[in-house]
């Protein structure tokens, strides 16, 4: 087994991942080694919204580059935060959440996963779509 090193990982192409949001691929498991961290590149265009959804066993942080966001969280999609350009979100493992973009301008954010991989541990909630 080779022993881990440092990389340079340039940014990968757009992807759709499973919560309905496009993604630039970019340091994961598969293009780092990484084991425990990921980090990709969120484009939302105004009027993007998510799939309700929850990562089972991977905490979320989101700092945002550009733009602003909405997210609610919580069992029943209960509570709102408003993210805007220069703030962080931590989403704690298994938080059920769901984000969107109503801020008549695209926002940029990037995205870490205490997994290898971004789209690891995503559990869809198909019954929480229609509360927001």
């Amino acid at each position: 087994m080779t022993a881990p090193n440092c990389k340079l990982i340039p940014s990968g192409e757009a992807y759709t991942g499973k919560q309905g949001f496009t993604y630039l691929a970019g340091l994961t498991g598969a293009s780092a080694g990484s084991r425990g961290i990921c980090m990709t590149v969120l484009v939302l265009p105004d009027g993007a919204r998510a799939k309700a959804h929850l990562h089972r066993g991977i905490e979320t942080a989101v700092y945002v580059i550009e733009g602003e966001a909405e997210m609610y969280f919580g069992e029943r999609l209960e509570e709102l935060l408003r993210a805007k350009a220069g703030e962080y979100v931590y989403i704690p493992a298994g938080m059920p959440h769901l984000v969107l973009n109503r801020s008549g301008a695209p926002c940029r954010a990037l995205v870490a996963h205490t997994g290898a991989d971004d789209q690891a541990g995503i559990v869809l909630l198909p019954d929480l779509d229609a509360l927001v």
